[in-house]
């Protein structure tokens, strides 16, 4: 399988962002929270969609 150019650099990013923070996933969302907030960029937060059921109801 050939490996996409693309898909190697953002996982070469991955992977260096999360060795920054030890692998740690709770340090890597508080850095990502943070960047958002400090990007200037409009964040979309949307609610959670309620499934309906398959027997209609």
């Amino acid at each position: 399988m050939i490996e996409d150019p693309i898909v190697a650099e953002i996982r070469c990013f991955r992977n260096e962002h999360a060795e920054k923070y030890g692998h740690d996933l709770k340090r890597i969302c508080i850095s990502l929270r943070e960047f958002e907030k400090t990007s200037g960029r409009k964040v979309v937060q949307r609610k959670p969609r309620l499934l309906q059921s398959k027997m209609g109801g």
